[in-house]
């Protein structure tokens, strides 16, 4: 009589389909294309910093010149808060606009290089299309059979 263990084909089944899986994902993770995107990933967070920096070192001070303030601490208070007795104001409400402003600067510097990166890479791509030579045409489909014929001639 035959007998069939659901539990073991359903566990070996399991097994493949982990190993099927797996493969398919060293597949996936070694295209160069989720490699590239984690090293401009990593090159991303660190402009984002440089950035960041720059914005807060020296365009803040520039234009806190203007304002004759400090930039981030730029605001409009709705409710005033209570001082208490270290000097600490507990209570206000206020819409941080200069903070906003810092990182809308930051936002437009970032995407204003991104920009000209996939500018540039565009025009690189554009001039290999149009350097790359057709290929050289090979025999057409008639060429191909009328060589057949004649060597099943001779």
């Amino acid at each position: 009589m035959l007998t069939f263990n659901f539990f073991s084909y359903f566990s070996s089944l399991l097994t493949n389909t982990k190993i099927i899986m797996l493969k398919e994902f060293k597949d996936f993770a070694m295209k160069g294309n989720l490699v590239d995107i984690a090293v401009a990933f990593v090159m991303g967070a660190a402009f984002n910093k440089v950035v960041t920096s720059f914005t807060a070192g020296i365009v803040s001070p520039l234009i806190g010149l203007i304002f004759n303030s400090n930039f981030d601490d730029l605001k409009y208070v709705i409710t005033e808060g209570v001082a208490d007795e270290a000097g600490k104001v507990t209570g206000e409400i206020a819409v941080l606009y200069g903070n906003f402003l810092t990182n809308l600067i930051d936002f437009i510097i970032v995407a204003f290089v991104m920009f000209m990166i996939i500018k540039g890479i565009s025009r690189m791509k554009k001039k290999e299309e149009e350097a790359a030579p057709a290929p050289p045409p090979g025999p057409s489909q008639e060429d191909l059979l009328a060589e057949i014929r004649d060597l099943l001639k001779k």
